[in-house]
């Protein structure tokens, strides 16, 4: 069945929302009538476009051909932004370091912040020394907000996330004022590839299912 988010003619089930949310699908395209959304979605649109190869041929075969990496960097040049955040995690510092140098070729200007940057203790914040990972050390609190205020201040013009925790990203994204977009988020088990864990949910990972 071919969905009617997709096409048209598509049909969809009760609780579609392209079918029963019309009213706010309405609002939401008001929104695209803004001349700066219409113009970061449009070019959002085109990047897309432009990461498949041979769209011309027919019968079309989707054929993938940019690294995310490659997207960020062509979308940013789209929309004219010269200055970008880094924003990483300790914890990939060392592909924060390979990440900047590709920005630095491409030709963009990087604001790198670290996410234990301020050395603030998690005591601060309510933590208990059980609930540290290195019980009874001294352990910097990941600091987001801070991470957030550092590339404001930079009026950074476009944002990148490399690895932050969950939660952490989430507090991040709220206090940015730039757009920020995701080249790779954490996941401590799969080598920072959380669909590995959905691929495997059915037999391996078999136990995410279960309450």
């Amino acid at each position: 069945m071919e969905k009617v988010c997709m096409n048209p003619k598509g049909k969809g089930s009760k609780a579609c929302p392209t079918l029963g949310k019309k009213k706010l699908a309405g609002q939401a395209q008001k929104k695209y009538q803004q001349a700066e959304v219409r113009e970061f979605a449009r070019q959002a649109s085109i990047q897309e476009g432009e990461c498949y190869a041979g769209r011309d041929k027919r019968p079309y075969v989707m054929h993938p051909t940019k690294p995310r990496i490659q997207e960020i960097c062509e979308f940013a040049r789209k929309m004219g932004y010269t200055r970008l955040g880094l924003v990483f995690c300790v914890g990939l510092y060392r592909e924060a370091a390979m990440v900047a140098r590709i920005l630095q070729n491409q030709g963009f200007e990087t604001v790198s912040v670290v996410c234990k940057v301020g050395s603030i203790p998690k005591e601060e914040i309510g933590v208990k020394d059980s609930e540290k990972i290195f019980i009874a050390e001294y352990e910097s609190m990941c600091n987001p907000i801070l991470q957030a205020v550092i590339v404001n201040e930079a009026k950074t013009d476009f944002n990148v996330l490399l690895g932050l925790c969950v939660g952490h990203d989430s507090l991040f994204f709220k206090h940015a004022e730039a757009p920020t977009t995701v080249l790779a988020v954490k996941d401590r088990v799969t080598g920072h590839n959380p669909l590995g864990s959905i691929y495997l949910s059915g037999n391996y990972y078999s136990w995410l299912n279960m309450p």
